[in-house]
């Protein structure tokens, strides 16, 4: 794998000024300025042993929605490698494709009928090797998604499994006899509505779907499935990937005893019983199959990633998908706990970082607030009022906080959800199944907003797969990018100020005024004789004043410059007494 070296570290310390205060940074000062070439790109570049994913904002790409270069109204491969430049131009290390595999898409890509291949949808296997090596180019690499829970009823080994009882790859898949005539084994219940089993009258059994019925489970306790999933894993990882996002990985086992579930109480959005789940999430057996996966992607060059997308009800459940102090499973679970509280809580949020700050056994968090299953955080967080400020808030701590940077596609524009209001409109099977109650994930799935033209710049077709949301006239990158106020520069100077402030890139973080129910305040330790930084915002519509006390953290700094804020009137702040912050607010300082 090539070493990853941004064009930044060429530069003369005369340019990178330039550059600086052309981008209109308040902090760069004659301090900071000497160590920033000798900073940027990943430490593993410059003598020293963290892997680049440590410090790397990963962008995940919903192919369907980005870009169209065939003008089918489709999202294809080549329309990601014609966008390539404005992803390096935004900072972005390595992007997050959700499915590209041959796929009847009845999920969209998450029913998976060949894993070695590209859907003619989005390409073929060259335009993906075009993509990687022009992403190499710009330093930037490529994550696959892998789906290893299930298969689509259209893969070969389920046709085949389902053919007879007795067929090699019967055991692949999870067959059972039911209770009775149309009676399912058990309760156990699809995440995507009613009951997890399927009759086939092939061979008057039942098959389990924890998700759709098209989406059979895979048989993990059958070594050859293990097998054939791994030789998957090692085709991409031969063509140059630099990793997998693990979908729904918690769910790869389940009960063997088939227990009944445990009814919880209540009815969900389909209509069902509220089951707890016990016996078909997050079972132990999965630990075994995810250190034997870290062992492969292990045995390649370069620091292969494994990331994980991980629900999971608490810190303790979390640390073991890491491998806890072995440091042995996944690189990088998604913490859910910190982007999906869905609620501008300071309180929660101190308590959730400084959570993943203590009780990981050291490992490398990874934050997220948007993703293609939830929506939209400028919808989820926002109060219609300070929704651009709020949207501010949730990068600065995105990206000052100590973690891997998870991000989703528009979400540096401030792209909305946008729900479909009939449901004849809908695409996502989960929104036709739960109308009106479920209305599916199409609302943040709408293609890219590129500029004020047709299809918002993202494709020429009369229609296209989703339709444009109505505010792309003035959201989209085009304008963002001529606008220095715009939310998509505030992106820019974050993801930019991240990699070149020592403090941020690597520092320890620690809690400043940790009793404070409106506002989050935190230290991020800079190297001996270089600044730290403090970061601190208000999570309230109302003014808020704050006082910092470094005393107990080490830093004796006097000298304190604002690196980065949304309100004027913070620009010349001098002390960290009696700091007023106005509503939503986010400032970043340098103490020295």
């Amino acid at each position: 794998m090539m070493k990853l070296i941004r064009p930044l570290c060429t530069f003369s310390l005369l340019a990178f000024m330039v550059l600086a205060f052309s981008r209109g940074y308040s902090g760069w000062t004659q301090a900071t300025l000497p160590v920033l070439a000798s900073s940027t790109g990943p430490l593993a570049a410059q003598g020293t042993p963290d892997p680049w994913w440590k410090h790397a904002v990963i962008y995940e790409i919903y192919p369907r929605s980005f870009q169209d270069s065939t003008g089918d109204g489709i999202g294809d491969l080549r329309g990601i490698t014609q966008r390539l430049d404005y992803l390096q131009s935004l900072g972005v290390d390595a992007i997050w494709l959700s499915p590209i595999y041959p796929s009847p898409q009845v999920d969209f890509g998450y029913d998976i009928s060949d894993y070695e291949n590209v859907d003619p949808q989005y390409g073929t296997l060259a335009d993906f090797d075009e993509l990687v090596a022009e992403a190499k180019k710009r330093n930037i690499r490529i994550i696959m998604d892998m789906v290893m829970n299930h298969t689509s009823d259209k893969h070969p080994w389920f046709v085949a499994s389902r053919s007879s009882r007795t067929n090699p790859k019967r055991d692949w898949y999870i067959w059972r006899d039911g209770k009775g005539p149309g009676i399912p084994p058990n309760n156990w219940e699809s995440v995507f509505g009613h009951s997890a089993w399927k009759f086939d009258a092939t061979t008057n059994q039942w098959y389990y779907h924890k998700f759709y019925p098209e989406q059979p489970d895979l048989n993990w306790r059958n070594p050859e499935v293990e097998k054939a999933m791994f030789d998957s894993v090692r085709f991409w990882l031969d063509r140059g990937v630099a990793g997998f996002r693990l979908d729904a990985i918690p769910t790869l086992f389940e009960d063997p005893q088939l227990r009944n579930e445990k009814e919880i109480g209540g009815v969900n959005a389909y209509g069902d019983l509220n089951l707890d789940n016990s016996y078909t999430d997050n079972l132990a057996e999965v630990h075994d199959v995810m250190r034997r996966l870290r062992k492969v992607v292990a045995s390649y060059p370069g620091d292969r990633v494994l990331i994980g997308e991980t629900y999971l009800p608490n810190i303790q459940e979390l640390d073991k998908w890491y491998g806890g102090s072995r440091h042995d499973e996944l690189n990088l679970p998604m913490d859910m706990q910190i982007g999906f509280t869905n609620k501008l809580d300071a309180n929660l949020f101190r308590q959730r970082i400084e959570e993943v700050e203590t009780k990981v056994h050291g490992n490398q968090p990874l934050v997220v607030f948007d993703n293609h299953d939830n929506a939209r955080s400028w919808n989820r967080y926002g109060d219609g009022v300070h929704d651009d400020a709020i949207a501010r808030l949730l990068a600065t701590m995105l990206f000052t906080t100590r973690a891997t940077a998870l991000m989703y596609y528009g979400q540096e524009l401030g792209m909305v959800t946008t729900t479909p209001t009939r449901k004849e409109d809908v695409k996502d099977p989960i929104g036709v199944i739960g109308w009106p109650n479920e209305k599916g994930r199409d609302g943040e799935r709408t293609p890219m907003q590129w500029n004020a033209s047709k299809d918002a710049g993202f494709s020429t077709a009369a229609a296209t797969w989703l339709p444009i949301p109505p505010d792309y006239t003035t959201i989209n990158v085009k304008a963002e990018e001529a606008d220095p106020n715009s939310l998509l520069d505030w992106y820019k100077k974050l993801i930019e100020l991240r990699r070149t402030n020592p403090a941020l890139r690597n520092g320890q973080l620690q809690m400043l005024d940790p009793t404070n129910p409106n506002v989050l305040s935190y230290l991020r330790k800079g190297p001996p004789g270089l600044p730290s930084v403090v970061v601190s915002l208000n999570f309230t519509a109302q003014p808020q004043t704050v006082s910092l006390d470094l005393a107990g953290t080490g830093i004796a700094g006097v000298n304190i410059i604002t690196l980065m804020t949304d309100d004027a009137s913070l620009q010349s702040t001098k002390s960290l007494t009696h700091i007023v912050l106005p509503p939503f607010v986010s400032w970043v300082a340098s103490v020295q």
